[in-house]
């Protein structure tokens, strides 16, 4: 049933390789709580869902932890319930976490410029870490969408990298030409790689093993120059997109535009990476509002 499960989550829901290990690991907590009290997975209750909820909170799982869980656990039961397996789905009733609306640090322009030059050419990878910091910034990634970049997602001379998000959808995103002039010069040092096989086409390799960066390698490159440029922020790549983000949107970018860029299905998604400026908005409103435009041209006579 679970393998079933497996193979929906892949071929029918498109789900990337980490959303499946996350549902199925989540599964798994549900599984082992379920048998303590002698039951399976087809014998679960809404009531057995509020007291396993009931233990995650009891142990400290963070609300978004916990929305994550039930996610997956909805999207289990879903799916049994199209298969046939049961006739109700116990999780329809069961309300989701309330999750407070804290976001990551946003870094400025500036510490986003010490974090780059942060970064010693010295260094064999010095260069390619320098593009995959300006990268991240000029274009907003994921840092899965950055570690899967091939070369064929790359036109540089139209100004436009081809991203493949979420679910398997693609974008167009420009790319800045600091990027471009970024990522010239990290190809430079590129082509004395020996790409591991099946590894050929990755924009960002391994110096030492030829393979593409893993997600945990490029956590690390940002960590460390975190540090060396002496910013005392909790930074992670996804810093890096929620700043494209907000730097977007303060620079007067619109938040259609922005959730296009970001690859976001649903406005309210990007919203929660907009720190909107209170004094632009009350301008914008005062600016394009129909009573305030018919009263400025009032008092202008």
């Amino acid at each position: 049933m679970i393998e079933r499960y497996k193979q929906y989550l892949k071929l029918e829901k498109s789900c990337s390789s980490n959303t499946l290990d996350a549902y199925l690991k989540d599964l798994k907590k549900l599984e082992a709580y379920v048998k303590e009290a002698g039951k399976g997975l087809l014998d679960v209750t809404l009531d057995d869902l509020h007291h396993f909820f009931a233990s995650l909170h009891d142990m400290n799982i963070h609300p978004r932890s916990q929305a994550r869980i039930l996610s997956g656990i909805r999207s289990f039961y879903r799916f049994l319930v199209l298969e046939d397996y049961i006739q109700a789905d116990p999780t329809e009733l069961i309300e989701n976490p309330r999750l407070g609306r804290k976001l990551p640090d946003v870094l400025t322009v500036e510490e986003i410029d010490n974090i780059i030059n942060s970064i010693d050419l010295s260094k064999t990878e010095g260069q390619r870490d320098r593009a995959i910091l300006e990268v991240l910034y000029s274009c907003g990634l994921r840092v899965s969408e950055l570690c899967n970049l091939c070369l064929n997602d790359l036109y540089l001379r139209e100004g436009f990298i081809r991203v493949l998000g979420k679910g398997g959808k693609q974008r167009l995103v420009p790319i800045s030409p600091r990027a471009i002039d970024e990522l010239q010069r990290y190809f430079e040092q590129r082509a004395d790689i020996q790409p591991k096989h099946g590894h050929e086409d990755y924009v960002f390799l391994s110096f030492r093993r030829g393979s593409k960066l893993s997600r945990i390698m490029v956590f690390h490159i940002v960590k460390v120059q975190t540090e060396a440029a002496g910013i005392h922020k909790v930074v992670s790549p996804h810093t890096f997109r929620h700043s494209f983000a907000t730097h977007l949107l303060e620079g007067g970018a619109n938040l259609r535009v922005i959730q296009a860029m970001l690859g976001h299905e649903d406005i309210t998604t990007t919203e929660i990476y907009s720190h909107i400026d209170t004094h632009r908005l009350r301008q914008e409103i005062i600016e394009c509002h129909p009573r305030n435009i018919k009263f400025n041209k009032k008092n202008k006579r």
